[in-house]
């Protein structure tokens, strides 16, 4: 399935202005696709390094409802809000598992479960569908697609490390 097939399947989630489709070429498909690909595969191995691809001025949504569910506008903001509550509550990294990552211009979706232990003792498991959109190989703008059930119950039911 091409990603403007996933789009028109989604009912349009994903605006691609005329103008915007017309300016993307094969070449920056594969870039942004390349630089996607080797940031999950790097974390994969337990390098997280998405802090180095993401754009200062990120806008990231985490679809849902429930505390976390809502728009960030800085890195930081996505950080201390919605990331931190997870990673403090892991023992280990959470480690994605990759399914698919389908690439178009500047957009990029990328379909991946990720788990790790918890500080209780229990095994986080997880399901995502992440949408970015690149601008000069950085993600200026994601969109969180999870189980916000796992999230809460995560947060609610595991002691954060004490750092």
């Amino acid at each position: 399935m091409t990603l403007r097939q996933i789009v028109l399947f989604f009912g349009g989630a994903l605006a691609m202005t005329p103008t915007a489709s017309l300016a993307q070429t094969p070449a920056t498909t594969a870039e942004n696709e390349r630089i996607i690909t080797e940031a999950f595969e790097t974390w994969q191995q337990g390098t997280y390094v998405f802090g180095d691809i993401l754009s200062d001025n990120i806008v990231w949504t985490i679809h849902g409802t429930g505390p976390v569910a809502g728009v960030y506008t800085d890195f930081d903001a996505f950080i201390e809000e919605a990331s931190r509550p997870v990673t403090s509550r892991l023992t280990a990294p959470l480690l994605p598992e990759v399914h698919h990552i389908w690439a178009d211009g500047d957009q990029v979706i990328v379909r991946w479960d990720g788990s790790a232990p918890t500080t209780g003792g229990g095994i986080y498991e997880n399901q995502f569908l992440w949408i970015m959109t690149m601008q000069d190989g950085l993600v200026t703008h994601a969109e969180a697609f999870l189980d916000l059930r796992a999230y809460d119950a995560l947060v609610d039911n595991n002691e954060p490390r004490s750092e």
